[in-house]
């Protein structure tokens, strides 16, 4: 049993892994910036704070107690998510026996056969660059600057993710998207949620980047 934070758990993916992580028997505490209304949404018996992984003093509060934080947020803008990245990275580095952090990241930083970002196709949507590009930045946060601290960055597929069945079944891959005998890539998020607890209890993709899909 691990003790695990996760951030962004009022969100569509924080939410479930939340309660996969609860139902396999993990401690878990909820870290949300409106405790009062995403709480009832939650399991009863998780704890549930209000947290921040862009704040310092919200991250040194709730990660001595954490044996993994997971980083589920989104909305905000571009900055967000590699700005979490940063204040994460800036905590964990000075703690004696600092928690993993797993980061949920973007499915649009997988490559493409020719081996280029899918964000930097021609077709890309517009209105998902911005997000995209905070996604990739936040991922190569991670690359550079991550030394003396254990994390794991999990893209979903890129486009076919919805929520879903949860099936319990998925491959994984590394840069390229896992797809199909139809060449497609898809995956539930109640499914991603399985992918971050089977990570939180195997450790299987540690200091790297993975992706996973049926």
């Amino acid at each position: 049993m691990s003790n695990v934070v996760v951030f962004g758990a009022g969100g569509t993916a924080g939410s479930r892994i939340v309660r996969e992580a609860f139902d396999r028997g993990h401690r878990v505490v909820a870290a949300v910036r409106r405790p009062e209304a995403d709480a009832p949404f939650l399991p009863p018996g998780v704890r549930v704070v209000t947290g921040d992984a862009t704040s310092e003093r919200s991250v040194r509060e709730l990660a001595p107690d954490a044996d993994v934080l997971v980083l589920a947020i989104g909305g905000g803008d571009r900055t967000l998510w590699a700005d979490a990245a940063r204040t994460v990275i800036k905590v964990l580095r000075g703690m004696p026996a600092a928690p993993r952090v797993i980061h949920v990241g973007g499915g649009s930083t997988l490559l493409t056969p020719a081996g280029t970002r899918l964000l930097d196709e021609p077709d890309f949507p517009d209105e998902y660059r911005d997000a995209a590009l905070g996604q990739a930045e936040a991922l190569d946060v991670y690359r550079s600057s991550a030394d003396g601290v254990t994390w794991t960055y999990i893209s979903p597929p890129p486009l076919e993710f919805h929520p879903g069945e949860r099936t319990g079944r998925y491959r994984t891959g590394l840069d390229h998207p896992v797809t199909d005998a139809q060449g497609r890539s898809v995956l539930s998020y109640e499914d991603l949620a399985v992918v971050v607890v089977d990570e939180i209890e195997n450790g299987r993709f540690l200091n790297t980047r993975f992706t996973a899909g049926y």
